[in-house]
């Protein structure tokens, strides 16, 4: 396991294409004065040792030596060593709803984005607890079982997109089912299931799967996100609004919150409804509501004594530029001399 302690820096390769530009303008410069000085024959002649290829084996080194001391800064760090260790928390799983409906843009920039927005902001207020992300349309799919990873959450999380289900509809139902086999652990007694969802749910037995999965222990926080007055679900060709998804009259499909359907699952699992149109004030509450639950102690493994790994970076990127110091743009003598290419 590793861990990347100064992220910030790595904006620093962005120059890479900088140096590179910059390095193109110089020798089509060259090239310029070169032709106007003297042409090609007569140039080679002039300047015999002068190499082609040095120039460009100097920016390739003087290019890794600052990625090698970019990721020096970064200062990447090692686990050496894994622990088990106790801790205390909540079994939370979120099922985030991924049918077509979620493209909708009536909450800015979409559905789809807005719901991993909200799950991502829930997990970094999260502290020891155990998180696991299913995807749902038409049927659910195990995206991440429990762990104590957030990185590895919020990194499956972005992933999540409306085409990774091919089978489309939402069945809220089929999420609460997958999310019953995720609870393992059988003294674990607080288990918390969040469906974040338009609540347009294609299935009728919903209400009555959440009553179930009440009578295991489970509690259902439901998040809506949309407006009520909805809007319709654009098809895009490279980010570029094509068209308007129709239904068969050939009318355009408007999709709306539907909150009563997640304001009745919510209540028969004995959870809440929360609107996610506000990220901050559900973050907040949905904080709160955690907070005030029992914690059960459960084992986790987890790296430890992590330790800096910048020295081998910054050394490699020391190397680097002492070879391009000493690096001419001269053509090697006891290289021409071997004649590897049989040249005259």
């Amino acid at each position: 396991m590793y861990q990347l302690e100064e992220k910030i820096w790595f904006y620093l390769l962005a120059l890479i294409p900088v140096m590179l530009v910059i390095f193109l303008f110089i020798q089509l410069w060259k090239s310029s004065k070169q032709k106007r000085f003297a042409d090609k024959s007569l140039f080679s002649r002039l300047v015999p040792d002068k190499s082609s290829f040095k120039p460009l084996l100097k920016l390739i080194v003087l290019l890794l030596a600052f990625s090698s001391l970019t990721i020096a800064l970064v200062n990447p760090k090692i686990g050496t060593k894994l622990e088990i260790i106790k801790r205390e928390g909540v079994d939370i799983v979120f099922a985030v709803d991924v049918s077509k409906s979620m493209l909708a843009e009536d909450i800015a920039p979409n559905r789809m984005e807005k719901s991993k927005r909200l799950v991502s902001e829930i997990i970094s207020q999260l502290a020891s607890d155990r998180v696991g992300i299913i995807a749902y349309a038409g049927t659910a799919f195990p995206q991440l079982p429990i762990t104590t990873d957030f990185a590895s959450a919020k990194m499956f999380l972005q992933g999540m997109n409306t085409n990774m289900l091919s089978s489309q509809g939402t069945a809220i139902d089929e999420a609460i089912k997958l999310a019953k086999s995720y609870y393992d652990d059988e003294e674990q007694t607080n288990r918390v299931l969040f469906i974040i969802s338009d609540g347009e749910d294609h299935s009728e037995n919903s209400a009555s799967i959440a009553e179930e999965a009440k009578s295991e222990g489970i509690k259902i926080f439901t998040i809506g996100v949309g407006t009520e007055k909805g809007g319709p679900i654009p098809i895009k060709r490279n980010g570029i609004i094509q068209t308007y998804k129709k239904n068969q009259a050939g009318e355009v499909v408007i999709t709306r919150l539907d909150e009563n359907t997640l304001k009745d699952i919510a209540k028969e699992a004995n959870g809440e409804y929360f609107n996610g149109n506000n990220t901050q004030e559900v973050v907040d509450f949905v904080k709160e509501t955690l907070s005030e639950m029992d914690k059960t102690e459960f084992e986790a493994k987890e790296f430890a004594d992590y330790k800096d790994q910048f020295q081998w970076f910054l050394g490699f990127g020391i190397v680097l530029i002492f070879i391009d110091v000493f690096l001419l743009e001269r053509k090697t003598n006891w290289l021409r001399k071997l004649n590897l290419f049989n040249e005259a």
